[in-house]
């Protein structure tokens, strides 16, 4: 059954272009469905949900009589809430949508007239649509993945595969009957991933995984122009400018594409995406770009060292192999600080978890979590793990929100009944067996501790940065930052640079390697300032280039 778009004008005019033009775009993969009225509307979706169909898109007019467009989604999203949403407005009714965007999480708002649609209407509808088939499992006959809530390797596996939008089903070992034989064939060893044709893997390391899968994995050429260390923001953007500018690129991931800003669940902040967008979305959007412009991008890769020969980058894998360059762009961004505290290390992955964890936030519905920092990450993953767990409780250690979040996430989290916040407050024990069930925590001002009940425990106390694999190659400051452009000479000249020409503004100590994003020394840390770097830094790219 094909997945439906839904149609919804009173104009019969208006209805009849809307549904042409859906019918001439999209009526080979789905089918178009009109309705005159907000209410045969809802009767018609009454009808698809009995016979078990799936509505892809809404897309209805906001001044309608009896029921206006919002009032029509209030209703349909109860029916169908995975539906992408789209309202058509006149000028004078583009405040109605602006709130629409907060009543119904509202995607995307058009003005009509839409003509051209291969202008106005198609590349919106072809990005929700994109967005809605990559989140929205098919009927399933993909991954299986058996294990445990308990295990790190399953947690690991599992998010593993979220983060590069492989769709999986998981079977838990103490809830599911058919994982316990599967397990057992395998002597109790965790997770068993069974594959689309049927055979089995048994703890598979990342790159197995991806090799498994049909990700690209190793390179293909023996020289490129460019090669990117890293595939977050920065990365991702460096790989889209410097491939459509003819350059040979590859891009070096060791986990997945998009980096920290992947595990974001919302970032509402981003330039052109008044709705927000996943960070998730952000990188699938991003890596998709860039392969389709011809860059490579290499799945479960890390760089170990890079050592320079005669001007050529020489960049050696974890695999032991290597890939020769003329010029390389750091973007490895940063690695998640762990923290000494008594029972993280032993709960870790299996309990307690470094970042979102995204996979990991359906486990604990209706059971009480907390989360650890102060910071937008820390209230992105707060506002997600709301709409799951019965409680949510903050853990902040400064003594306000507002020194290191942005204002439209406080004004969220207070305006969410299920989220307390604790500020002032410390972690000093985490215990349970044998998986987590308290956490201890001390209020700095009082001294005063007390142990609560928890089922998991999510951090999001800061990072470092990912910098060590070039530590003895370019130039740091203490904290391993990258020093680029005039910075490196803060500690005194570099003995590598004996060029008479200055360095380029974001080029490393060592003539041809670059730097973008927040592995760099002194910048900005935000997504849309590590995507300004990566696409800048391919014209020092260019540059350095037409010198060798």
């Amino acid at each position: 059954m094909k997945p439906v778009i839904v149609a919804v004008d009173d104009d019969a005019q208006v209805l009849s272009s809307v549904r042409r033009d859906l019918r001439s775009r999209y009526g080979g993969d789905y089918r178009i469905v009109a309705a005159d009225s907000g209410a045969s509307a809802l009767e018609v979706l009454t009808e698809l949900l009995g016979r078990g169909a799936v509505v892809a898109l809404f897309l209805v007019d906001q001044r309608m009589p009896a029921m206006s467009g919002t009032e029509f989604l209030v209703e349909a999203t109860t029916l169908f809430p995975e539906a992408k949403k789209v309202l058509l407005t006149a000028y004078a009714d583009t405040e109605a949508a602006i709130q629409a965007i907060n009543d119904v999480a509202l995607d995307h708002y058009l003005l009509k007239p839409w003509d051209p649609p291969d202008e106005q209407l198609y590349p919106v509808l072809d990005d929700l649509l994109a967005d809605w088939r990559a989140n929205v499992p098919p009927p399933f006959d993909g991954v299986r993945v058996i294990g445990a809530t308990w295990s790190p390797a399953t947690t690991a596996t599992k998010d593993f595969l979220a983060r590069n939008h492989v769709p999986y089903r998981f079977l838990d070992v103490d809830r599911d009957e058919e994982a316990v034989p599967v397990v057992d064939a395998h002597d109790g060893t965790l997770p068993v991933v069974v594959l689309p044709d049927g055979s089995t893997l048994v703890a598979p390391d990342s790159r197995t995984l991806a090799d498994a899968l049909g990700m690209q994995t190793e390179a293909t050429e023996p020289l490129y122009d460019l090669v990117i260390v890293g595939g977050g923001p920065a990365g991702l953007a460096a790989a889209v400018y410097g491939a459509s500018e003819g350059l040979r690129t590859v891009m070096v991931e060791r986990a997945a594409p998009g980096g920290q800003a992947s595990t974001s669940s919302r970032i509402e902040n981003y330039l052109g995406f008044p709705a927000g967008i996943s960070g998730g979305d952000l990188a699938r959007r991003a890596a998709t770009q860039a392969q389709r412009l011809g860059a490579e991008i290499l799945t479960a890769a890390e760089v170990q060292s890079i050592r320079v020969h005669e001007g050529t980058k020489i960049l050696t894998l974890s695999d032991g192999k290597e890939i020769s360059a003329l010029a390389v762009v750091i973007a490895s961004g940063m690695t998640v600080r762990r923290l000494d505290v008594p029972g993280y290390e032993r709960f870790e992955g299996a309990g307690v978890y470094y970042g979102a964890a995204i996979t990991e936030a359906a486990t604990y519905t209706d059971n009480p979590v907390f989360v650890v920092g102060g910071a937008n990450s820390a209230g992105q993953g707060a506002m997600l793990f709301s709409r799951y767990a019965s409680k949510v409780t903050m853990v902040v250690r400064a003594d306000d929100l507002g020194l290191r979040m942005s204002q439209y996430l406080i004004d969220q989290i207070a305006g969410t009944p299920n989220i307390e916040v604790r500020t002032g407050t410390v972690v000093k024990e985490v215990g349970g067996d044998p998986g987590v069930e308290t956490i201890t925590v001390e209020h700095r001002a009082t001294g005063e501790v007390e142990t609560l009940p928890t089922s998991a425990i999510f951090i999001f106390v800061g990072a470092v940065p990912h910098s060590a694999f070039v530590a003895d190659l370019v130039s740091t400051n203490e904290r391993g930052f990258i020093h680029t452009g005039r910075d490196i000479f803060l500690e005194g000249q570099p003995a590598t640079w004996d060029l008479r020409r200055e360095p380029y503004p974001m080029e490393t100590s060592v003539p041809g390697i670059f730097a973008a994003g927040d592995v760099r020394h002194g910048v900005v840390r935000r997504v849309a300032s590590a995507v300004g770097q990566g696409s800048v830094v391919v014209s020092m790219v260019h540059e350095y280039l037409d010198t060798v």
